[in-house]
């Protein structure tokens, strides 16, 4: 149907009659979310997917449980969960209306060939072609003739038949072997073990699967001695994990890769969902002692999810993640039956909830902006790499070479097949593009723009054997990244109920049951990394490369392997091992980074750190004073991380007490902490207390503003977990969004105040825009509303304004109280003057749940007085 969908809506593109028209698609080939979303992307403007709802309303019908739906309401719940489905597609890809997506045709393609691509699919792109319509003729041929289609194990590896998985029984199995503590030593020594071989040999010869499994190894030069290679240890130390959170995976499934990463000296990345700050202070090597546990790679995306000062301190490398694997655009996601206790309190939410990152990260809506929160975490942590996730998608080389002037340190090109630990089933297919394709455009790109020698490639996606990385390496890959094959070394088992919490291994569950039986250990995770890099020892000897940096980039050593296989054959790999231009002087024909790291550095944000940080530590009360310009940015990060290193969550001995006149530049009082209060007579720019966990930043006009000032500007406040802010003036959009545990006095603000807030409080004395409290989950917003205008610009699906109650009107008078004494705030003072009647006109602005639950309570309270 798609076929025939898309060809018709260009012909009729071409003919000028495509808006004489609409297509009505009855398919019974239609049946998940993609399916309708191609269609919609191709041109159809009605779908009936029938034997999808045949097939619901049948199985409603044969249910024997008397509390089943009945097949009307089953097909009805088809068709939300469908169009649910479509609105979550159009949101992570920025669109708002199904009539900007209808037509837009934003897809790649893999393994379409040219015949097929110039007819259907006119524009999209398919690097490495693919089959035609003969191929496709045989498929829909044997479909027909099979009348009844089995299951074709589309989401899981099936016993008998089915559609061949890369991680499929016999492979998991052979994986599953090496998770052996005793196999560490025999790694170290040997290099090589039987069971590592027979997984290597199931993976390295199976038919193809992957764009990689059509490459082959091609001699450089005459093989070479084992002993000239280097070292695997030091091959290993480019290894790392992949973005798995604490949350999608348990504590100890988490600390277990962590420490395995740190025995091999490698990195391991902690995902989006925090870290529980014990880990940052062990440092053991060993069982008795404990392993050193902390996760080297920290993600930030951007501010949210468990982004503290000291987390940011403990980290050897910062990832800004604009993009996943399983899910580009969208983010992570955990759903709400993983969010326990210990996960809410670790990422500052409510226990319950589900979590997802929302698409756009709301400080990156361009270069600049991602350039500006490279500069904020390399204040923050200035020993800390920085890199970003990038997804495999066509366009990803422009994307890096912008990262690369940005001042990143590292580029990851995130795979299509990621994922693990939390993600339903609707966003683990038809997302992201393979890595091959996002490594070797990126590899092009930087070296034609001579960029290629400031910044370390490193990939992701299904990487299993030596192979995998050498190819990755010869590609243009500098560092590599385990996810799935990492988790089965410490013992999942492919149960594809990861998003479930139901993981008979404990490593994807957060129930205590289930955790109990997890048998992972560090040293048999640590064992096959070590094993899979002696396996790229072998590979470079015989290739004639003596370490990886030699081989970084020479894709004249892959060449198209010959599979005797149609459809196999009918790939075109030529585009991914195109030498570089012969034209290009040596300099731009550098293939690996070769440049010092970038550290760019804020000169008043470093003199305020040498002259308050040793008056903190020894306890002393210091009051300094600085005129303060546009220029001057992310004040006070330096000094919060260092403050952060020492005393955590923690207020520190001293006080640093810091006035400044003028306006400040971006990310004033980003990542501040206890123990630093910021007074700017003046106005700031975006990002003001971004990320701040404790201490306090006042803003207010200079004596001679001329009244009702807008005196910061946009998303401030984001991510914060702690600490106060005070503005004698309005705010721009998106104030307090994620905000997790700060409180707040301001006069006013712009649209999409709240937005996605678990914890704190918000006080606004003054007008609002539009779509308050979308996403809001917690926490308290407080809104002066004289005019009346407030029902109208509250996200109603969400949030409601009720009347504060008795003892929530105490704290606000005292913090417009505090407001006045820190601001000097006019409107402050005029509201205290009229409190009686101010009182009347403000409105708490609370998520739904809890408006029933004091509903509850109210009516309780009624019953015991009755």
């Amino acid at each position: 149907s798609l076929l025939a969908t898309a060809a018709i809506h260009h012909g009729l593109t071409t003919a000028g009659l495509r808006t004489q028209a609409n297509l009505v698609v009855v398919a019974d080939d239609a049946r998940d979310v993609h399916h309708v979303a191609t269609l919609l992307g191709y041109g159809a403007d009605l779908i009936c997917p029938r034997l999808a709802l045949e097939t619901v309303a049948a199985e409603a019908d044969a249910s024997d449980d008397n509390s089943a739906l009945i097949s009307p309401e089953a097909q009805d719940h088809y068709q939300a969960a469908i169009e649910d489905g479509v609105l979550k597609i159009l949101s992570k890809m920025g669109i708002c209306t199904v009539d900007s997506y209808r037509g837009a045709q934003i897809f790649e393609a893999v393994g379409l060939g040219p015949e097929v691509i110039d007819l259907c699919f006119e524009g999209t792109p398919s690097v490495i072609g693919g089959i035609g319509w003969d191929a496709l003729g045989e498929d829909v041929l044997t479909n027909h003739a099979a009348a009844r289609l089995e299951n074709p194990g589309y989401y899981r590896d099936l016993k008998r038949g089915g559609e061949y998985h890369s991680h499929n029984k016999d492979v998991v199995e052979a994986l599953n072997n090496m998770n052996a503590a005793h196999l560490l030593q025999r790694a170290i020594r040997a290099g090589s073990d039987d069971a590592y071989d027979q997984f290597a040999r199931l993976v390295d010869e199976r038919p193809p699967v992957e764009v990689r499994d059509l490459l082959e190894l091609v001699p450089a030069a005459a093989p070479l001695a084992l002993d000239e290679i280097e070292p695997a240890a030091e091959i290993a130390k480019r290894f790392s994990t992949g973005a798995m959170s604490h949350g999608s995976l348990s504590a100890e499934a988490h600390e277990t890769l962590a420490a395995a990463m740190n025995i091999i000296g490698g990195r391991s990345n902690c995902g989006e969902g925090g870290e529980d700050p014990y880990r940052y202070r062990t440092r053991g090597q060993s069982p008795e002692e404990g392993y050193d546990k902390n996760s080297k790679i920290k993600q930030i995306a951007s501010g949210r999810f468990g982004v503290t000062p000291e987390y940011c301190a403990f980290a050897d490398e910062l990832q800004i993640k604009m993009a996943q694997g399983s899910k580009p655009g969208e983010g992570g996601q955990l759903p709400g039956h993983k969010v326990t206790d210990e996960i809410a309190r670790l990422r500052h939410t409510q226990p319950g909830v589900t979590l997802i990152s929302p698409p756009p990260h709301h400080d990156i809506y361009s270069i600049e902006d991602l350039a500006q929160l490279i500069f904020d975490l390399k204040q923050v942590n200035s020993y800390a790499d920085v890199s970003v996730k990038l997804v495999a998608e066509e366009g990803v080389g422009t994307i890096a070479a912008g990262v690369v002037k940005a001042l990143a340190d590292v580029v990851q090109i995130s795979g299509s097949n990621g994922g693990t630990g939390a993600s339903p089933l609707s966003s683990i297919k038809h997302a992201g593009m393979p890595w091959e394709l996002g490594l070797a455009e990126a590899q092009t790109v930087l070296i034609e723009n001579g960029l290629r020698d400031r910044v370390r490639l490193r990939v992701d996606g299904g990487f299993m054997t030596g192979r995998d990385v050498v190819i990755a390496a010869l590609l243009g890959a500098d560092e590599y990244s385990f996810g799935t094959a990492a988790m089965i070394a410490e013992g999942c088992i492919m149960l594809r109920a990861c998003h479930r919490d139901t993981c008979t291994t404990g490593i994807a569950t957060q129930r205590k049951n289930l955790r109990a039986k997890f048998t992972g250990t560090p040293e048999g995770v640590a064992a096959y990394l070590l094993f899979v890099a002696g396996d790229v020892r072998r590979h470079l000897a015989r290739l004639g490369y003596r370490s990886l940096d030699d081989a970084i980039g020479r894709v004249e050593s892959l060449q198209a392997r010959a599979m005797g296989d149609p459809r196999a054959d009918s790939f075109d790999v030529s585009p991914l091992i195109q030498p570089p231009d012969p034209d290009l002087g040596e300099a731009e024909r550098r293939f690996v980074a070769s440049v010092p790291l970038q550290r760019p550095r804020s000169a008043l944000g470093d003199q305020l750190m040498n002259e308050a940080f040793h008056a903190v530590w020894d306890g002393d009360e210091i009051e300094l004073a600085y005129p303060i310009a546009n220029g001057d940015r992310t004040i006070g990060a330096a000094l919060g991380g260092a403050i952060a290193l020492e005393w955590g969550e923690r207020a520190p001995r001293g006080t640093a007490m810091v006035r400044f006149d003028g306006e400040a530049g971006q990310s004033f009082g980003a990542f501040l902490t206890h123990g630093i209060e910021l007074e700017l007579v003046g106005e700031a720019n975006d990002y003001v207390g971004k990320a701040m966990s404790g201490g306090r930043i006042v803003v207010r006009p200079p004596a001679n503003d001329a009244g009702d000032p807008v005196l910061a500007g946009n998303t401030c406040l984001y991510g914060a977990t702690g600490g106060s802010l005070f503005v004698a003036g309005s705010v721009g959009e998106r104030f307090g969004v994620r905000n997790s545990g700060a409180t707040a006095v301001v006069e006013g603000a712009g649209d999409h105040l709240c937005e996605y807030m678990t914890g704190g409080t918000v006080v606004v004395l003054g007008p609002v825009g539009y779509n308050v409290g979308a996403g809001m989950t917690g926490g308290d917003a407080f809104i002066w509303d004289p005019h009346a205008g407030l029902n109208a610009r509250l996200n109603s699906s969400l949030v409601e304004a009720v009347r504060p109650e008795a003892e929530d009107l105490v704290e606000l008078r005292w913090l417009v109280e505090r407001h006045l004494e820190l601001t000097h705030s006019a409107r402050a003072q005029a509201m205290l003057d009229e409190w009686t009647t101010a009182i009347d006109q403000v409105w708490h602005v609370v998520p739904l749940d809890r408006v029933r639950r004091i509903e509850t309570q109210q009516a309780g309270r009624v019953g015991a007085a009755v």
